[in-house]
């Protein structure tokens, strides 16, 4: 059984940072791209950013230039180092990994950025 399991969560002030961390464990033979989402309330789910086993990156408009993903392919985990933090980067944010050439998702971890 293939799990994503992430960590780092929790409350930071605005301008602040966090460091989320997602590790996959189980039977791995292949893993292709290791990302994020994140969820608002009330919003639909919206692309973080990935990084491909290759090491190349692609980022959601709205994070560009304060985020970035990293992975330790030694490790089988991806992460997301969130710098200038603003309320509304407020959301659960979920792992997303194509493992096996299958489709795997974190239950997700909270991010809360007070004002």
């Amino acid at each position: 059984q293939v799990q994503l399991v992430e960590s780092g969560g929790g409350l930071v002030q605005a301008g602040g940072s966090l460091r989320l961390s997602c590790a996959a464990s189980g039977i791995i033979f292949s893993i292709n791209e290791m990302g994020w989402y994140r969820q608002a309330l009330g919003k639909q789910r919206e692309l973080v950013g990935f990084v491909t086993n290759g090491g190349r990156t692609n980022y959601g408009d709205s994070v560009k230039g304060r985020f970035t993903i990293s992975r330790d392919n030694a490790k089988n985990t991806v992460y997301l180092q969130m710098n200038s933090l603003k309320p509304e980067d407020t959301a659960v944010y979920y792992c997303n990994s194509v493992i096996n050439s299958l489709d795997y998702w974190g239950r997700g971890t909270q991010v809360t950025v007070s004002s």
